[in-house]
């Protein structure tokens, strides 16, 4: 889900929680301060209905701040059709409502409840609006899962393979065999199918381009900034990148005696920073800048996991400039400024 750096006008009159599920939408709509609640169903059927029983209640379009959890696909296409109907609209991280939930002390946890959670939330705190992904983000997000997805599911059949070996189940061995052959094959398709709608996407291939100009990230992470971030220059800077992602330092301290160990918040999107581990790791060894930083971060004492969390956070702070600026990395980018600095 896209959020976008601007927040709605504090002069809103009414917000409108909306709890989502597979097959219904339970709506709580906060206005003069009492709650009134509507049951749609998660369908363009059901996302008409509410739009009409939210005017027929005399709401103004522009006035009212609309707010929902981001469960995937289940919410994304109840805020597309939404957004398309002309509401503000916006898509949180279901951490920040469990966070409120528990300031406001909440014992009951029922749809209807959550939903009126979600409009008083949104009240209160002004969320940033959503902006929707285009269409080749999207379809380019639903490729790259289901590539993940079926490389999930070779590494499955090949660890059964080891143990049909080891255990001697001969019979069963051709079947798990023919299955990964076949996983090879529609892989292999995928990645294929990924690079041509990169390829003829010019917003997409410009960027992909950008981002491969960074030693240590390959097409597969290119594949999967573009997909999971979307248009990263929808953040304010790289720092809000990084909050997004996950990567941002998390401190623990606390008067005298309370010093914890930095560490990443993990705060964010799980997948993306999943698959920006390797290529930390990668670009310890073969992206200059990140080879200076990371060998000072251990002369610092920093533990080496902590060095490639650093390095991730690094690499994301150069996908955010590359990208931001339109000019692929360049390892002698401050060399040069220190230069005309001084003089030389």
């Amino acid at each position: 889900m896209n959020e976008v750096t601007q927040h709605p006008a504090a002069t809103m009159s009414a917000t409108v929680g909306i709890d989502v599920s597979k097959r219904k939408l339970d709506c709580a709509l906060l206005m003069n301060g009492k709650i009134k609640s509507k049951v749609v169903a998660n369908d363009t059927a059901g996302f008409t209905l509410l739009n009409t029983w939210l005017r027929e209640r005399g709401v103004d379009v522009q006035c009212t701040h609309l707010c929902l959890e981001a469960t995937g696909p289940y919410s994304e296409q109840a805020a597309l059709a939404l957004t398309n109907q002309g509401w503000c609209l916006s898509v949180v991280n279901p951490v920040r409502i469990k966070g409120f939930a528990q300031s406001e002390l909440n014992r009951n946890k029922t749809d209807r409840a959550d939903a009126a959670l979600l409009a008083r939330f949104c009240a209160a705190m002004h969320p940033a609006l959503w902006v929707a992904p285009s269409p080749a983000y999207r379809h380019l997000r639903t490729l790259v899962e289901r590539l993940q997805t079926l490389k999930d599911m070779h590494q499955q059949e090949t660890n059964r393979l080891e143990a049909h070996h080891a255990s001697g189940e001969i019979s069963i061995i051709a079947n798990v065999t023919s299955h990964i052959t076949w996983l090879k094959q529609q892989i292999a398709q995928l990645q294929q199918d990924i690079n041509d709608h990169i390829d003829h996407h010019p917003e997409l291939k410009q960027d992909a381009e950008l981002i491969a100009s960074i030693p240590g990230i390959g097409e597969t992470t290119v594949a999967k900034v573009l997909a999971y971030a979307g248009d990263v220059r929808r953040f304010a800077n790289g720092k809000a990148l990084a909050a997004f992602i996950g990567v941002s330092p998390r401190q623990k301290q606390s008067g005298s005696s309370v010093k914890g160990r930095t560490m990443l918040s993990r705060t964010g999107h799980a997948a993306l920073r999943k698959a920006l581990y390797m290529p930390g790791l990668v670009a310890l060894k073969h992206n200059p800048l990140l080879q200076v930083f990371g060998a000072r971060m251990k002369t610092n004492g920093l533990a080496p996991k902590a060095v490639v969390g650093a390095v991730m956070r690094k690499l994301v702070h150069l996908i955010y400039g590359v990208v931001k600026s339109g000019k692929p990395f360049d390892a002698h980018f401050l060399t040069r400024g220190l230069a005309c600095q001084d003089g030389i």
